[in-house]
């Protein structure tokens, strides 16, 4: 990106001046096209965005497809099951459904589009969103997409709904990077077919007219991948559950102990980087061992890698655990680390940070923003680089004291930062926005 375009980026405000209207409880209808909150971080975000907004005192409906989301029914948010045909489900992915199963012309439009390679399910949830929505016009104030970017969500506000849209980070960073680890032409090919439909979003996200993001690092990629206009983009950032997500003195820390969260195996993520790491840390401390958040990999670079290394006692992978499993899995560790060539936010690095625990992590993408500075909240390595991650990982865990200093301060900066409260009500300033805007434009129509 050249000077000239980062100074016409500029420093996103994440504060909005709320058009002149009231304050009164917004209608929400929240997007989601997938929403497992244990695998990735949308699930988490619809969660407690949700939640939170709820809190504030408006009405919550989120609306979603297979995995279904997972909300907080106690604290008012609905949900609203608008089911796909769910072709990638466990224990049978790229399934062929039978006649009986397919309703109308969309079904027919997943199911080809998986034959030929491709991944239909953001297109096909926002044409299915929009007929929902569009018999149920007067039902809400202001539509928020989760990052779904579909055909059917453009002319949303001719029928009545104001739209905002959150772009975690563009696809197109995570299709270069599969790209570039491609091992053959039939690799690349099958990529290419598989993220086609980021053409179709680098298209909506043109037209958007309000696009939120969760870092500065993920707006200037939405600019400079989508073409999305600077004045358009603004940042809110998220958080970490810091209710959920806190220390507790009475859970015995397991000496050794590395967890990290990785929900598939893909370059991205740059978990096999970490488990070189760790045959290296153990060289040194014999005692050092890997708790993966995440599915065990048949094969791939990881079992690879695990095999090679002769680590099979060492890497641990654990899945469907509750969010209690979960936090005291992290409170327990001596060290959280985060791998990853590229994150818009890293939600991992924010909840291990709300803990207490002391946390290694790359400086890819957005997480520098969240993890702060190398040797005060954090130690900070440079992406894919397994020895600068070892080397940190030995110093952490022969240094007690480090791990304390740097566990206070990673917390206190979660706390003072990237809640999700904070994130709620910078959300809904959006909404108020949106909404004020779309007076004149209706005018300015007729």
């Amino acid at each position: 990106m050249t000077a000239e375009a980062a100074q016409e980026i500029g420093p996103d405000p994440l504060r909005v001046d709320p058009p002149a209207a009231t304050d009164r409880p917004l209608r929400i209808a929240l997007l989601s096209y997938k929403g497992n909150p244990f695998c990735g971080g949308q699930g988490v975000y619809v969660r407690h965005l949700s939640r939170e907004l709820a809190r504030l005192g408006h009405t919550v409906e989120v609306i979603g497809a297979q995995p279904y989301p997972v909300v907080d029914t106690h604290e008012g948010v609905t949900l609203t099951e608008l089911p796909s045909l769910d072709l990638y489900r466990q224990p049978d992915p790229f399934r062929t459904p039978r006649l009986a199963e397919y309703r109308d012309w969309i079904d027919a439009l997943e199911v080809s589009t998986m034959w030929t390679g491709g991944f239909p399910e953001p297109l096909t949830f926002s044409l299915r969103a929009r007929r929902h929505l569009a018999a149920r016009r007067g039902h809400f104030d202001v539509v928020h997409d989760n990052q779904t970017l579909g055909y059917g969500l453009l002319g949303l506000e001719r029928i009545g709904f104001p739209l905002v849209t959150t772009i975690h980070h563009p696809i197109t960073v995570d299709r270069r990077l599969e790209l570039d680890a491609a091992e053959d032409w039939k690799r690349r090919v099958s990529v290419h077919r598989w993220y086609g439909f980021t053409r179709m979003q680098k298209r909506v996200a043109r037209r958007l007219p309000s696009v939120l993001t969760v870092s500065g690092s993920s707006r200037r990629e939405i600019v400079d991948d989508l073409g999305v206009n600077p004045r358009r983009v603004h940042v809110v950032h998220i958080g970490a559950d810091t209710e959920l997500f806190a220390p507790d003195p009475s859970v015995p820390e397991i000496p050794g102990r590395i967890v990290t969260t990785s929900s598939a195996d893909v370059p991205l993520k740059g978990l096999v980087y970490l488990v070189e790491a760790l045959a290296k840390a153990r060289t040194e401390h014999p005692e050092a061992h890997l708790v993966v958040v995440g599915k065990r990999p048949e094969q791939g670079p990881v079992a690879t890698a695990i095999a090679r290394y002769g680590l099979e006692g060492a890497v641990e992978f654990v899945k469907g655990i509750s969010d209690a499993e979960l936090v005291d899995l992290v409170r327990g560790a001596q060290i959280a680390c985060v791998p990853s060539l590229y994150e818009g936010f890293s939600l991992p690095a924010a909840e291990a940070m709300a803990t207490g625990t002391p946390l290694v992590a790359t400086t890819g993408g957005a997480i520098p923003e969240v993890a702060g500075p190398d040797g005060e909240t954090c130690l900070a390595v440079p992406p894919g680089d397994a020895g600068a991650l070892a080397a940190s990982l030995v110093r952490l865990l022969g240094d007690a004291d480090l791990r304390r200093r740097l566990g206070a301060a990673g917390r206190e900066r979660v706390l003072r930062r990237f809640t999700w409260e904070q994130a709620a009500r910078g959300t809904a300033e959006h909404y108020r926005a949106a909404i004020g805007a779309r007076v004149p434009a209706a005018r300015a129509r007729r």
